[in-house]
């Protein structure tokens, strides 16, 4: 098994991905909105991926946050609020917060369950600051840490009821970037205490079963290299100042952030210490670049990933989807 994510081009497989992905036999896919055509065409879908690899447990990702970012839309499927309007309600009544978090997480993560996706690049739990960019912006959680990590905590174990695994992003954190990592290079200038801030959510839900790096240079760390490519920040500090031992995800390798061939990010994001490298856009020289670079996934990765899933190995627990959505739209009205 190669320890990489690949994105896939459409709403099917066409007969080279599905003879690359046969040989490549890449760790999991990742899901976009070109994937995402309506629900029977996405349950065949990830049931094709699922048959393909002749693992049960394989792991189908999506960005499906809420807000601005979601990847599966209406009219097929209701949108659903991002981190701020949770962050609202935790101002006046933080208890309903944390309820109305768990309970629009589990319908979100009922949502996905139901067309096969099993994983969701979510929670955020960067720490926004008040000149963060818009790349940030609505989808946290907010600016106070405990908040922050409250209502993350509250999204995993929602999404948990719903057999589906949580991934904690953008680690170590992405609140103090003032430039968008999709186009360039976010330098992070504040000193290691003030850091401190940004670490504290990741610190405090350091047993979720997945995380995600981020393509930000905190200078206090290692001044020449983003976090995704940086054996300091992900072995000292992701690692061990965090504490963090799940599966760890490179951001996708793709953004304009890093630079090299993608062959070239993806080894030295293994090089750093990521378990898995996300690569989104299903460009396939690209992907037959990174797998012919690529070694078999590590044993650690391996046992990081049996571990991660076994989390939502029972599938979800019984739940009403319209209950929940009332539940969170009556607390989401007390604001």
């Amino acid at each position: 098994m190669k320890p990489v994510i690949f994105g896939i081009s459409g709403a099917t497989l066409s007969a080279d991905e599905r003879a690359f992905f046969r040989d490549a036999n890449p760790l999991g896919y990742i899901l976009f909105k070109r994937n995402c055509v309506d629900r029977g065409q996405m349950k065949a879908l990830t049931d094709s991926l699922r048959d393909l690899s002749g693992r049960d447990d394989l792991p189908v990702l999506i960005d499906q946050e809420g807000g601005r970012v979601s990847r599966m839309q209406p009219p097929e499927w209701p949108d659903f609020p991002a981190g701020a309007a949770f962050d609202a309600l935790y101002e006046v009544a933080p208890i309903s917060a944390i309820e109305a978090t768990r309970a629009s997480a589990q319908a979100l993560g009922m949502m996905l369950a139901e067309v096969g996706v099993t994983v969701n690049c979510a929670p955020l739990l960067d720490v926004r600051q008040a000149d963060v960019t818009p790349a940030i912006g609505d989808r946290a959680f907010g600016g106070e840490p405990m908040r922050v990590a409250a209502l993350g905590q509250a999204m995993l174990e929602g999404m948990r009821r719903a057999g589906v695994v949580g991934v904690v992003k953008h680690m170590p954190g992405h609140g103090r970037a003032l430039v968008d990592s999709h186009h360039a290079l976010p330098h992070v200038s504040a000193d290691a205490a003030a850091l401190d801030v940004d670490l504290e959510p990741f610190a405090r839900l350091k047993d979720a079963p997945m995380g995600m790096t981020c393509h930000v240079v905190f200078e206090a760390w290692d001044a020449e290299r983003p976090a995704t490519l940086s054996p300091t920040v992900i072995g000292d500090i992701i690692r061990k100042r965090i504490g963090f031992d799940g599966l760890l995800m490179s951001d996708d390798i793709d953004m304009k952030a890093l630079s090299g061939t993608a062959g070239e990010k993806a080894v030295g994001a293994l090089a750093a210490g990521c378990d898995v490298v996300l690569d989104c856009w299903a460009r396939m020289d690209e992907m037959v670049e990174i797998a012919g670079l690529l070694p078999d996934a590590s044993p650690a990765c391996l046992t990081r990933l049996e571990r991660a899933m076994a989390t939502v190995s029972g599938g979800g627990e019984a739940g009403d989807f319209a209950e929940l959505v009332a539940k969170r739209d009556a607390l989401l009205g007390l604001v």
